[in-house]
């Protein structure tokens, strides 16, 4: 479903939004959807990691560790030979 609003914006914005969409084969309702929701998106994301940072997860430790338990797995089963594929 597609809802008809009006927006202004202001001419540099708006000469700027035509020339992307242009670039980009589509027309400006499309590019300006387009970007809209790409900008939704990105706060929902930015949201997401500032909850987690202050819930006190660091992921990037739990990747590591995840990382070094599966290679600690891999050499007991394996002995450091290499797996088949």
């Amino acid at each position: 479903m597609t809802a008809k609003v009006t927006l202004s914006f202001s001419d540099e914005t708006i000469e700027e939004a035509r020339r992307f969409a242009k670039r980009d084969g589509m027309s400006l309702s499309a590019w300006i959807d387009q970007a809209a929701r790409e900008k939704a998106l990105r706060e929902v994301f930015t949201a997401h990691a500032n909850a987690v940072a202050r819930a006190g997860f660091d992921l990037e430790a739990a990747a590591l560790a995840d990382a070094r338990e599966a290679e600690l797995v891999d050499e007991a089963f394996f002995g450091g030979r290499p797996r088949a594929a």
